[in-house]
């Protein structure tokens, strides 16, 4: 099921169909005005944990979406879909944002890819800080089994905190994320990165 949320629309029409991990940034960035021409299909960011189910949600909300839209855009980098969700952006004439994952556009994908120290990182965004519970320890099973932390994220060195807005209360949750998973930890405050650049360049003031 499509969960759309419709705004006073403008010509011509676009559709936004993003992770739901990224639905409060998209709407920080465009700000009122320019959402009062888009349509926003948010998909469930549990998908985060399960990438083989991003390519046909967003495949459905495509074909749910029909002729009524001149420009359709998927909030999504590659994430983990093995080429799949490319196919089907492909297929319908519509794009993504870049990268391989929303950790590289959030911090610049040319910025990312130039680090070389990051392999034995486990990154978290603004969202992910918000929701570590239910998505690390209760998703991945590690709140009722503990011996699980080890499997998920014994190979991890730290956690690498990539803020939106950095708030005092957010930095200390991730701390706190960090603690729980046994690792170091590191901020670096990257805002909105390519995120803001794709949205600017796609949806002008």
């Amino acid at each position: 099921m499509s969960s759309l949320t419709h705004t006073p629309a403008a010509s011509p029409r676009s559709l936004i169909i993003a992770c739901g991990a990224l639905v409060r940034e998209i709407r920080d960035v465009l700000g009122a005005n320019r959402l009062a021409g888009i349509d926003i299909a948010a998909i469930p960011a549990l998908y985060h944990n399960r990438p083989e189910k991003i390519a046909p949600a967003v495949a459905e909300r495509i074909a749910a979406a029909g002729d009524r839209y001149e420009h359709i855009f998927v909030a999504y980098a590659e994430c983990g879909t093995k080429g799949d969700l490319d196919r089907v952006i492909e297929a319908a004439g519509a794009e993504r944002l870049p990268g391989t994952h929303c950790y590289a556009f959030f911090s610049g994908v040319d910025a990312f890819a130039a680090r070389d120290d990051d392999i034995t990182s486990f990154f978290l965004t603004d969202f992910l800080v918000r929701q570590f519970d239910s998505l690390i320890m209760k998703g991945l099973g590690i709140a009722k089994h503990p011996e699980l932390r080890d499997m998920y994220f014994g190979n991890y060195k730290k956690v690498v905190y990539i803020s939106q807005i950095a708030t005092p209360d957010l930095i200390a949750k991730a701390e706190l994320a960090a603690d729980k998973l046994g690792l170091a930890f590191e901020h670096r405050p990257v805002g909105y990165g390519d995120l803001a650049i794709s949205l600017d360049e796609r949806f002008p003031v």
